[in-house]
């Protein structure tokens, strides 16, 4: 296994420079995230309120994070003189599809995207729009999966993933660099955990500059949680509102070897917290993000109360439904993405 080193982020951020969309960052009005409950004890300490931003990486290109370690995974190759006469392959209707078919358009490359057959016909506009030839097989993401390794073994094009391997993990990881540029007291990054790429290459880059990085699933959907829990990535169930765009069955290695590092903590969230957190981006500041990415907000919106579920593991260092910021603190929320239907946004009512 690859363990993603800081010298593998600062490589990416060197290659991709003016190839992605800078991260644009706005700050949360003042009081918006409680902080954490003074000590009693301790009335000579001043409780300052936290200072919290978001960072609106929903506008890169094709809507997420996904297209950095899309375009470092093909420059990469490219400089290394590795990039084969087939292309880039892979199997995903979703955000990494859409990334790696717009940077192999960006750099001149061929891809091949296979689905099943079911996909929705809107994501294989999208990806064709990008210029990918793509392929639908089988009626689930198994069989297409298949089809794709195939392919890639008697073509010889480039097989990619959709977050593990460490060009996409480091790719993904330019972004903590572009934040702490921007913010460079930051004491804590909080961001969403899927697979773990996005995960991976944030806290091995926050680590570097001692910043703590909050690793936030949905309770359901819990599988780098799950891995840290046994020391082994193993699969779990999956079962979330946010399933689509963080619903893998098994975290990554990298992931879990980021996770045991100093200053990361886990958090669980109930779906109905990151649905509450969706809505108030909309009600209050008029963003329309997926699931995924309010999945990170909710870890600082939910309740103040402990993990209940007896079916799920406790321990004195975690997991929590919540992170309260301390006095002072200064954090920055990732939104990682919105390629959503935002429809439903309008017609519930205002989240408090």
């Amino acid at each position: 296994m690859h363990q993603l080193t800081y010298g593998d982020i600062k490589a990416a951020t060197d290659r991709i420079s003016g190839r992605v969309r800078p991260v644009a960052l706005a700050q949360l009005d003042p009081g918006a995230i409680r902080t954490a409950h003074r000590d009693p004890l301790d009335d000579d300490r001043q409780v300052a309120p936290c200072e919290v931003w978001v960072a609106l990486e929903f506008m890169q290109h094709t809507g997420s994070f996904k297209a950095r370690g899309a375009q470092n995974f093909i420059q990469a190759h490219r400089d290394a003189g590795s990039l084969p006469d087939a292309g880039v392959t892979i199997a995903s209707g979703g955000n990494a599809g859409l990334a790696c078919a717009w940077a192999a358009q960006q750099q001149g490359v061929r891809a091949t995207v296979f689905l099943p057959q079911t996909a929705p016909q809107v994501k294989v506009a999208k990806l064709r729009g990008y210029g990918a030839e793509v392929r639908l097989v089988g009626s689930e993401y198994a069989e297409a999966l298949a089809a794709c390794e195939e392919f890639a073994a008697a073509t010889g094009a480039l097989a990619s993933h959709a977050y593990d391997h460490p060009l996409i993990a480091a790719g993904a990881g330019t972004l903590l660099e572009e934040i702490h540029a921007q913010l460079p007291g930051l004491d804590t990054v909080v961001v969403a955990v899927g697979g773990g790429g996005l995960f991976a290459g944030v806290a091995t880059a926050a680590q570097h500059h001692g910043i703590r990085t909050v690793a936030v699933e949905p309770e359901n959907c819990r599988a780098l949680n799950a891995a840290i829990e046994a020391g082994r990535p193993l699969d779990v169930t999956v079962d979330s509102i946010a399933a689509d765009s963080l619903g893998a069955r098994r975290t990554s290695a990298m992931a879990l070897h980021a996770a045991q590092q100093d200053g990361v903590q886990s958090v669980l969230v109930a779906d109905s917290e990151i649905v509450r957190a969706r809505q108030a981006l909309w009600d209050h500041r008029r963003i329309a993000v997926e699931h995924g990415a309010a999945t990170a907000l909710a870890a600082l919106t939910g309740p103040d109360q402990p993990v209940a579920d007896r079916d799920l593991p406790t321990r004195p260092t975690g997991p929590s439904r919540t992170y309260r910021p301390g006095s002072g603190e200064k954090v920055c929320v990732v939104l990682c993405g919105a390629n959503t239907d935002p429809a439903d946004l309008a017609h519930r009512p205002a989240a408090h």
